[in-house]
C-alpha cells in the first residue's frame, strides 16, 4: 500500500547489498529536500522523542496529507525524507492504514538504527499520524 516513490526507493535498497551504502542513500535523500522555512521551526512543530533536533510541519488539503520537515542531524533529515515518500499525498484515512514498521522494514531500517534513531523515528511516525487522525 506504499506509494510509488516508496516502492522506488525500496528497489533501490535492494540494489545496495551493503548497509552503509544504504545508509548513504537515506542521507542522500534527505539532503534532496528543501529547507524548512525557519518560521515553521516552533514548539508547535518540534518533535519530541528525538535524539536530535526534529520539526515536521503537516498541512491536510482535501483530505489528503502533506509534510515537510528538518533535522539538524544528516541521517535523520533522510529518515524525513523517506517517511515523505511513504505518507506525503495519502488520503488522511490511508495514512493511518499504512504499517510504517513493516515498511521501514522492506528497507532494513529497523535492524540497523541506533535505538535513539528508532525512537526518534517511531516519534516522527507518531506525529504523522496523530496529524492525520485529528484531521480526518
Amino acid at each position: 500500500m506504499a506509494q510509488a516513490e516508496f516502492e522506488e526507493l525500496v528497489e533501490d535498497f535492494e540494489f545496495l547489498d551493503d548497509w552503509e551504502d544504504r545508509y548513504r542513500l537515506v542521507i542522500e535523500e534527505g539532503k534532496g529536500m528543501a529547507p524548512l522555512d525557519a518560521a515553521l521551526k516552533v514548539p508547535a512543530t518540534k518533535v519530541e522523542g528525538c535524539a536530535s533536533q526534529v520539526w515536521l510541519h503537516a498541512v491536510t488539503e482535501g483530505g489528503v496529507l502533506h509534510f515537510d520537515g528538518e533535522s539538524d542531524a544528516m541521517i535523520v533529515n533522510g529518515l524525513i525524507a523517506v517517511l515523505r515518500k511513504l505518507y506525503n499525498g495519502l488520503p488522511l484515512d490511508a495514512v493511518m492504514r499504512v504499517d510504517a514498521r513493516q515498511e521501514m522494514e522492506r528497507l532494513g531500517l529497523n535492524d540497523h538504527l541506533s535505538a535513539q534513531r528508532s525512537n526518534g523515528l517511531r516519534a516522527m511516525i507518531e506525529r504523522i499520524r496523530s496529524v492525520a487522525a485529528a484531521a480526518a
